[in-house]
């Protein structure tokens, strides 16, 4: 387990974590989300023992980074993908690893055949691409075999395969009973993989929950709606006072009047309903609107592509 209490770092006048406290419990996937310059890489540094906290502590097991005999036997950890010398082949970087830490220079071969880069294993790895290079990364985490994983955006570069990997891969350490911290930008992927979310801004904590309970929370119950007589409907729904909006997939999400009012409003007027299912927010949708007071690089955005227009008289919603 991973204890963090009253965790804070400052840089000058600038706080970049302040006061988090939490526990990152084993046998779960706990996401880790915030903005850029929220704190994030902060916090899994201060972890690690690569920063000092200002006030508070950060223990692994009980314990500081730094009091650990065998770190890579205690935690393994990938926080840039490219921190590897470019010159020496992507096995000499672990056998160095692992001949620091007293394991046996074998499970540097097992770990490169879990990742994927046998076959790549003696090419310099500054000849490796992003997703490559974030193979490494995972394969020097689990190297040691340890019970405490920290991943920083292991899913950068990755192919849909290796994003598939990399949730499979997680999900079934946690599933032995390791603790997982990682942290994404990617909230599809995250809602998929995640049990448990700690979410930061501006270096406070915002939440610190289940993945479920995040969601059906903060998030604005709606309806999805399909009809073979999609602008028909829309007019009802908006003279009853609805929010109504074009889903991308097609269909209208609708917020206000449940599904069974829709079902009723639909029937008295006549409109065929081809499908009425209750829904909730996706994490993006809770995340984005839980952070925005949060957001320290903001953008104007004046464009029109996230405002769908809705269909023309000729389409119809399949």
């Amino acid at each position: 387990m991973i204890t963090l209490r009253g965790l804070t770092k400052r840089y000058g006048e600038t706080v970049a974590v302040d006061g988090l406290t939490c526990d990152i419990k084993a046998g779960r996937v706990t996401g880790f989300l915030g903005p850029n310059g929220a704190g994030k890489s902060t916090t899994m540094r201060m972890i690690l023992g690569l920063d000092h906290p200002t006030r508070g502590r950060a223990l692994i097991a009980g314990l500081p980074y730094a009091s650990l005999r065998r770190p890579l036997r205690a935690v393994g950890a990938m926080l840039d993908a490219r921190a590897v010398h470019p010159a020496r082949s992507g096995r000499t970087h672990l056998v160095a690893q692992a001949r620091a830490n007293g394991i046996p220079v074998r499970r540097v071969d097992e770990v490169l055949e879990a990742v994927g880069l046998a076959k790549a294993a003696r090419r310099p790895a500054g000849t490796y691409s992003l997703g490559m290079s974030g193979r490494l990364g995972v394969a020097g985490a689990l190297l040691g075999d340890p019970p405490v994983l920290v991943l920083d955006e292991p899913v950068n570069g990755l192919d849909p395969d290796g994003v598939r990997w990399i949730r499979r891969l997680v999900r079934n350490q946690a599933a032995e009973g390791r603790t997982v911290f990682l942290s994404s930008h990617l909230m599809s992927e995250m809602q998929l993989t995640a049990d448990h979310l700690v979410v930061i801004g501006q270096g406070r904590l915002l939440a610190d929950t289940t993945m479920r309970d995040f969601i059906e929370t903060n998030s604005r119950a709606h309806t999805l709606v399909r009809s073979p007589e999609p602008d028909k409907l829309r007019a009802l729904l908006e003279t009853a006072g609805a929010q109504v909006r074009l889903e991308p997939t097609g269909g209208w999400r609708v917020e206000g009047p449940d599904a069974a009012a829709i079902g009723d409003l639909a029937r008295d007027h006549g409109v065929a309903v081809h499908e009425l299912t209750p829904a909730h927010s996706s994490l993006e949708e809770v995340y984005t609107a839980l952070s925005q007071s949060s957001v320290e690089y903001r953008t104007e955005d004046r464009s029109t592509e996230d405002r769908p227009a809705a269909p023309s008289r000729k389409e119809t919603v399949r």
